[in-house]
């Protein structure tokens, strides 16, 4: 027999397992043993015969005397994963030992490995989860996981070992991976990257970045940059601390420089409470702390000095008392001057309010269109033109729009006022030295509530938290004192608002305790704020104070303070994960809509950014099956917020959404993409916006055209010539005098977002390193409240961030210097201005063939008949020029850059366009653009770390040369004035900064 098996082995194998199945009933254990060799050799060619004989072959594994039992182990295991019974197949495989070959390249192999790890990986998080179950991880499984991660590692597959040793929980051999591979830097910021992307629960997810701060500690040269980052993810501001004051006693100048990069680098996360606990933890120099403390950047509203000039002053201050000890301490008390200024925010603050003043490209022609063709009885299109005028002019001090238009200004009434005088704390974003006395006209006077309106005080003070927004240290005592010195309604309104913008995140008791006495007069308008504000105290908390904030929902009647509260609980929870489950849980089963509303953003920010599968899947049945249309709507919005760190995914899983019968929920989808995509400019999300812009329902109109401004934000036509259709599309809708109102505020406030922060800001929900930025997330959260209470749009200006590339040197002064941009210029330009014609095309419409026939007429009787048929023929081609551009003046629509440009483009082509732009420090670098930027060889400095925008430390190449600075304090100077174009009294230098022309000149006296 065993001679017909060898011959007729190569020519068919169906023959062979009979044979050697019935070799398996013989008595010598040889015999058994040569069978179950052949069998596990050819078992992928007959494991169908085999497979009626298992339990045969199981019965040869469970004899404990049969030497050869892993081998029937192996075989049984080969055959179940081959019948698709994987958990059969593991369970022999484990029981095969070391003859499973992890090595082996073949399907069963990689099936076996890829099941061994779900299953290790899934008990290994339960055991994490509930401790008690330790002895359930089988130490067969546990042996084939380590063996396949010591192969990865032998393979040079760092990656891949990490990949799963992330997911099986064993940090001791992601910490092995990561020090033996070949580029331990870049596997620790790959592994930084795996982290935040893939690892659900956020306790594991610090373990994971603990042990990445040790081994970055441990390495020869520290990425100190990469380990603050962590710190901060960790919540540990000692270790900040710490690893900052040892940079700034540093005798390298480099490190000092690296201390300021950090510190720039944690202020762009906007985590206001941890930095300031930064801040505190740096030791004062060792003369005496008193003078150090004052020589700190004043934090004091009512001084007047330009930051630079407290700068210089804290410096001298600081180095004459050092003098008398140590000169190490001199040094080592102006860098904590310098750095402690960054911390606090108000160097960055002072740096990109220069920027947006500098740069600032609005355009007040649109405005003005806007104003004209809204109807004076329609307040609500007179508000969103005021609301798009803030946003437009956000962080650029001009206010020139609101002090040319006061009479305009002035019709409005009640809430409406209330709007505009917040308007000004948009405008003024960021002015923390002037932003009190800017806002003094309109304030209560005297604490008594003084003569003035109570909806401009209470917009004032609404104003002054924007102003102050996530810095309020300077500003947080005068609006608490407002608060407590008032009873009416509508101050207390604004002054909560205020409060919440100012102590964001602080979590401060007292503060709390203001807030929450103005909550339990049980007043409908004060209680809204008051719940809102309570929430952006204590963002990110998850403090008792929800289940306290739960309670008192429960008992009011008032559905405006429901929903406050409902959107305060949802604030406490921000970023909390796993953590807020129960709360969560608890809201979303609630009876009352308004507070399963509130769980929905509860979900939303919870797990804001985490793309987590699980909140997705809770999020999408909330979207087709709650009862009521509000939570619904909320339910779609919030997947917005869930994956924003996945912009791609948002269209692909709205997209069904978008197309429901229900246009709540399209309207959710709308901003749901508008949210996640914004300031990306992502074609998939244009593609599900544009239907949605003329859809059959008023508000999903509204909703489209906000969330399509949104993803536009400072995009042109060159990059995508669907901007050029869009503005073509809001110019339209807003002259159109039979649109209804909703779309037509969406229209208006779309303009603004377009253009917004003088088109130099964009929306960004993450910051470079990928950490959340806190003010922009919360500032969008409350922003989509602005369905139920319009002042809340000014929110949206929190998630404003500059395109700004400004390079700094050790004096934190911006120095002259040029860069490139390898990309052509038209693509990341300005969108070109309009021109007066374009305001007065409505009026131009139906009279333009009119005027040119009524011109060819008069010149018809002058002329001789000959020249007039020459003239008319003239004529007509002119009404035909002026037909293909809407109405518009052949000369004007060549300077339009809103109009259709198919006459003039030819000529434009004429000489070819660059292939690069060289940029001068600062300069406005849009998000796009950034993976363009260079810097020159032959420059004279180098940046601490390669970064394409934001604030980036330069070394100074050649230190002995005289430096050339770039910006002025331009909106220090320009202070003065606007605090008077506050009342509206005086006009002001900032008018300058949006008109096309040159100053005039200065007077002067002419000697020969």
């Amino acid at each position: 027999m065993a001679a017909t098996i060898v011959s007729n082995a190569p020519a068919s194998m169906v023959s062979i397992a009979p044979a050697l199945l019935a070799m398996l009933h013989e008595a010598q254990p040889q015999l058994k043993q040569h069978a179950l060799f052949l069998l596990n050799k050819y078992v992928d060619q007959c494991w169908p015969e085999i497979s009626t004989s298992v339990p045969l072959i199981e019965s040869l594994y469970e004899d404990e005397e049969f030497d050869q039992r892993q081998l029937a182990a192996l075989v049984v295991s080969k055959v179940f994963c081959f019948l698709g019974d994987l958990n059969d197949s593991l369970s022999y495989a484990l029981g095969a030992g070391s003859l499973f070959d992890v090595s082996e390249d073949s399907d069963y192999v990689h099936t076996l490995l890829a099941k061994a790890i779900d299953e290790y990986a899934s008990l290994k998080s339960k055991l994490t989860e509930s401790n008690a179950e330790a002895a359930n991880v089988d130490p067969r499984l546990e042996a084939i996981v380590e063996r396949m991660l010591d192969k990865c590692i032998m393979d040079g597959k760092y990656q891949q070992a990490m990949g799963i040793a992330i997911e099986c929980r064993r940090l001791d051999k992601l910490e092995e991976a990561i020090t033996r591979s070949d580029n331990v830097h870049g596997t620790l910021s790959y592994c930084i990257n795996v982290s935040h992307a893939f690892v659900n629960r956020r306790e594991y997810r610090r373990e994971v970045l603990r042990l990445l701060v040790n081994v970055y500690q441990n390495l020869p040269s520290p990425d100190y940059l990469s380990i603050c980052q962590c710190l901060m993810f960790l919540d540990e501001p000692e270790g900040v601390a710490s690893i900052l004051e040892k940079l700034l006693r540093s005798s390298n100048t480099d490190d000092v420089l690296l201390a300021f990069q950090i510190a720039f680098d944690l202020v762009e996360n906007e985590h206001q409470a941890f930095l300031l606990n930064v801040r505190d933890r740096l030791s004062v120099p060792k003369a005496q702390s008193s003078g150090t403390v004052q020589a700190e950047p004043a934090q004091n509203e009512n001084s007047t000095a330009p930051e630079d000039i407290q700068m210089t002053e804290g410096t001298s201050a600081s180095t004459a008392i050092a003098h008398e000890t140590d000169p190490n301490e001199a040094i080592y008390a102006e860098r904590l001057t310098k750095i402690r200024g960054i911390l606090s925010g108000e160097t960055s603050i002072q740096l990109t309010l220069q920027f947006l003043y500098s740069h600032n490209k609005s355009d007040l022609l649109i405005l003005k269109s806007i104003k004209q063709s809204v109807e004076m009885r329609n307040s609500v299109c007179h508000s969103a033109t005021i609301y798009a005028n803030a946003i437009m002019h956000a962080g650029t001090t001009v206010d020139t729009f609101l002090r040319e238009n006061l009479d305009w200004l002035s019709r409005a009434t009640n809430w409406a006022k209330f709007s505009a005088t917040a308007g000004l704390g948009v405008i003024h974003r960021g002015h923390l030295q002037q932003g009190r006395s800017l806002m003094r006209p309109y304030l209560p006077q005297g604490g008594s509530g003084g003569g003035g309106s109570p909806y401009s005080e209470g917009g004032a003070l609404y104003a002054l938290g924007l102003i102050h927004a996530n810095h309020g240290e300077g500003i947080k005592q005068f609006l608490r004192d407002s608060l407590r010195s008032t009873n009416v309604e509508v101050i207390q309104h604004g002054a909560c608002l205020g409060l919440g913008l100012a102590a964001l995140g602080t979590a401060d008791e007292e503060i709390y305790d203001d807030i929450k006495s103005t909550l339990y007069t049980d007043s409908a308008v004060a209680g809204e704020a008051a719940g809102i504000s309570m929430g952006l105290l204590m963002v990110g908390t998850a403090s008792e104070k929800a289940s306290e904030m739960l309670a008192y929902a429960h008992e009011t009647q008032h559905e405006k303070i429901i929903r406050g509260l409902a959107l305060g609980i949802a604030l406490t929870v921000y970023g909390r994960e796993e953590e807020a489950d129960t709360l969560i849980e608890q809201m979303i089963r609630d009876q009352d809509p308004i507070l399963r509303y509130g769980g929905m953003y509860a979900l939303a920010l919870a797990y804001r950014g985490t793309a987590n599968n699980k909140a997705i899947r809770q999020l999408l049945h909330f979207a087709v099956s709650d009862v009521s249309d509000d939570v619904r709507r909320t339910a779609v919005l919030a997947l917005g917020f869930v994956l924003y760190s996945e912009p791609e995914q948002t269209p692909r899983i709205v997209s069904l959404l978008s197309e429901s019968y229900n246009p709540h929920v399209r309207y959710g989808a709308a901003l749901a993409v508008g949210i996640s995509c914004a300031g990306t400019g992502l074609s998939e999300a244009i593609s599900l916006l544009e239907p949605l812009t003329s859809d059959v329902v008023d508000f999903v109109r509204q909703g489209a055209l906000i969330a399509m401004a949104m993803v536009m934000v400072q995009m042109n036509e060159a990059s995508d010539s669907r901007v050029g259709t869009f503005r073509r599309q809001l110019e339209k809708i807003i002259l159109d005098k039979h649109e209804d109102t909703m779309s037509k505020m969406g229209a208006i406030l779309a303009s603004g977002i377009l253009d917004a922060g003088g088109r130099n800001v964009t929306i960004r929900l993450l910051s470079k390193t990928k950490h959340d930025k806190v003010t922009a997330v919360v500032g969008l959260a409350v922003f989509s409240q602005f369905w139920y209470w319009y002042p809340l749009i000014y929110f949206i200006s929190l998630s404003f961030s500059p395109t700004a590339f400004i390079g700094l040197n050790y004096d934190l002064k911006v120095p002259k210097f040029e860069f490139i941009s390898n990309a052509k210029p038209s693509l990341f330009e300005y969108p070109k201005p309009t021109t007066v014609p374009t305001t007065t095309s409505a009026v131009k419409l139906p009279t333009a063939v009119l005027s040119t026939s009524a011109k060819a007429k008069a010149r018809a009787k002058k002329e001789a008949e000959q020249k007039a048929h020459a003239e008319k023929a003239a004529g007509g081609a002119e009404s035909s020029s002026a037909a293909s551009n809407a109405g518009k003046e052949k000369s004007s629509s060549e300077k339009d850059g809103d109009s259709m440009q198919v006459d003039n483009q030819p000529e434009k082509k004429a000489e070819p366009e660059p292939s690069f732009e060289i940029l001068t420090n600062p300069a406005r670098v849009v998000p796009a653009q950034e993976k363009f930027i260079k810097f020159m060889e032959d420059s004279r400095y180098a940046p601490v770390k390669l970064a394409p925008s934001g604030f980036v430390l330069l070394r100074d190449l050649q230190p002995s040369e005289p430096e050339v600075l770039s910006l002025t304090d331009a909106p220090s100077s320009n202070v003065s004035p606007a605090a008077g174009s506050a009342t509206g009294q005086q006009g002001s230098a900032s008018a300058m900064a949006v008109d096309e022309e040159p100053q005039p000149p200065q007077p002067f006296e002419y000697t020969s």
